[in-house]
């Protein structure tokens, strides 16, 4: 096993000023939204063991805490970790085919 990379961590905004990780993690319950944070620290340490490749550039990192909490995400480039949603087990079909066109969005507003 490697050494872990920093990386950067940040929250698309669209051009609304909308940020749909924001809103879900605005919706967490205390426990719940302490145990994102963690999360968030763990990958912008570079701490992949919990994440997993989902397809077209979205990863997922899975938090066995009460539902089954999920942070997706896409990485632009090495170090850069854009947040594009968040979920539980139970939305995750609904929430991975969101976090992709969320995703997509992003690229195409980048370029």
């Amino acid at each position: 096993m490697g050494i872990a990379r920093e990386v950067v961590v940040r929250e698309y905004v669209d051009e609304h000023g909308y940020s749909p990780f924001r809103a879900w993690f605005g919706s967490l319950e205390r426990q719940a939204a302490i145990k994102v944070t963690v999360a968030l620290e763990r990958i912008a340490a570079g701490h992949t063991s919990a994440m997993k490749a989902l397809g077209d550039g979205i990863s997922e990192y899975k938090i066995d805490f009460g539902p089954g909490y999920r942070i997706y995400f896409g990485k632009d480039g090495d170090r850069l970790v854009i947040l594009v949603g968040g979920g539980t087990k139970k939305r995750q079909r609904q929430d991975i085919a969101s976090a992709k066109a969320v995703w997509k969005e992003y690229k195409r507003r980048r370029e």
